[in-house]
């Protein structure tokens, strides 16, 4: 279990660090939007360009940071019942969450968005807009965003496992583990 571990670990640390270029990509995007407002207002000047560099900052933002939140464990899901789940009952809840749904959507999306990106970068395929920009970088954070997404799926079925085997902690609370 140690090996399943030690990727569990560094699987973390990957998303952390997507985590924090799409905290990144949010001020950039906060940046441009601003600054776009002032030009085009300011002094009648504007590009399509800036508009799409907002939408691709968005889509890092969006896909690099999911992988993040399912790290800490502060997804969406419904707690009606999860909440009310004393000892194991939340981590059932989640193996099963993760083995039944995330992992096979996330595998298929992967699959599906694949190719598409690999379409766009060998094409050369450009926004049909005037100054637009070339597609292929906002396509890319598709696969890249799902494989992370399912890789940390990975992580999290490896510790909820390791949890209920006694080999590590989680918090009781909120079910994260305790690192």
């Amino acid at each position: 279990m140690s090996a399943f571990l030690k990727f569990a670990l560094a699987m973390d640390w990957i998303s952390a660090q997507l985590g924090k270029i799409a905290a990144w990509a949010v001020l950039a995007a906060s940046l441009i939007s601003a600054g776009n407002a002032f030009v085009r207002y300011g002094l009648d000047f504007s590009s399509n360009a800036w508009l799409e560099i907002q939408w691709y900052l968005f889509a890092a933002t969006v896909m690099l940071g999911a992988p993040l939140v399912l790290k800490l464990n502060e997804h969406v899901r419904v707690d009606i019942i999860y909440g009310k789940l004393k000892r194991h009952g939340p981590v059932y809840v989640d193996l099963f969450g993760l083995l039944f749904f995330l992992l096979p959507v996330m595998g298929l999306l992967f699959w599906l968005t694949f190719p598409f990106f690999l379409n766009m970068l060998r094409s050369g395929e450009m926004s049909g807009n005037i100054g637009g920009l070339i597609r292929w970088p906002a396509a890319l954070m598709m696969p890249l965003g799902f494989g992370a997404v399912f890789l940390q799926g990975v992580a999290e079925v490896i510790k909820r496992i390791a949890y209920l085997r006694g080999l590590i902690q989680m918090d009781t609370h909120y079910e994260k583990p305790v690192q």
